[in-house]
């Protein structure tokens, strides 16, 4: 593998990866490899592991939730082969980008990311896609979305944190009505929402989602929705009737089996939770 050389600031040639931490507008990037595969790599974010990518397989997804996202947009998302458009709210190393492109060729993404220094090093580090397979855009998440057309796409991804946080105006139902715009008929919003372990911030995002979505459900390991540790939960919503049957047989047949909550048991887990909404 090439390495990359980097200069007095940080910053680095295109030439491929190298372990190291880099100054970036929102702080610091660390890049990091997996000792036992040379093509694996990890992007840390101020600290918070943000994206694990292997340069020979963009396919490999090797944390749970991402591989959860994959899984929604295989069964609920326009059948395969068919391209996808898909927009993708919060960066990282573009690890599902890489891989939606890879699994469905001929789709066209844009990928908006705050940090424009992060995505000029992810964009060397890992020889992304180019446009219109892979766009990346500078800016604020809930602005980038609101420049995108009416029903001009078919999955849109949330996947934004400060620190191990989701920015508040990214989970109110103001922000989702702007999603909803943007889907198309049948499309898919999939949200990774990181809890504590107390489901307060998980049963709020539902009760958000529930506002603007015809149907609505969650992907948790079954630790986490019992309030047992921290942990990372994908929440799908669509206009669209939910393919629930398919979505549970992934669920439970995946290397880390999570859980589909839905239904009944979806209101449940909400209980007593109410929409978040934008400042007046």
């Amino acid at each position: 593998m090439r390495s990359r050389q980097r200069d007095g600031h940080g910053r680095s040639d295109r030439s491929g990866p190298v372990e190291g931490e880099y100054p970036v507008d929102t702080g610091t990037v660390r890049l990091t490899r997996d000792g036992a595969d040379p093509d694996a790599w990890t992007v840390w974010v101020n600290g918070v592991p943000s994206s694990p990518v292997n340069l020979r397989d963009p396919t490999v997804l090797d944390f749970e939730y991402l591989q959860w996202m994959a899984d929604v947009v295989e069964v609920a998302a326009a059948p395969a082969p068919q391209p996808l458009d898909v927009v993708h709210l919060g960066g990282g190393g573009c690890a599902l980008a890489r891989h939606l492109d890879a699994v469905r060729p001929g789709s066209r993404q844009v990928v908006v990311e705050l940090d424009a220094e992060l995505n000029r090093l992810v964009r060397g580090w890992f020889d992304l896609p180019r446009s219109p397979r892979l766009r990346l855009q500078s800016g604020d998440a809930r602005e980038g979305l609101a420049r995108r057309p009416d029903a001009s796409a078919d999955v849109v991804v949330r996947d934004v944190f400060a620190g191990s946080r989701t920015p508040s105006h990214l989970t109110t139902a103001e922000f989702l009505a702007c999603v909803a715009r943007v889907l198309r008929p049948g499309g898919v919003y999939l949200a990774n929402v990181a809890d504590p372990g107390t489901l307060a911030e998980l049963r709020a995002e539902i009760a958000s989602a529930t506002a603007v979505f015809e149907s609505v459900a969650v992907l948790a390991e079954p630790a986490a929705l019992r309030r047992r540790r921290w942990a990372n939960a994908v929440l799908v919503g669509s206009h669209a009737l939910l393919p629930i049957a398919a979505l549970a047989r992934r669920a439970a047949s995946g290397a880390v089996r999570a859980r589909l909550v839905h239904g009944d048991a979806l209101v449940q887990l909400r209980a007593g939770a109410r929409p978040r909404h934008d400042p007046r």
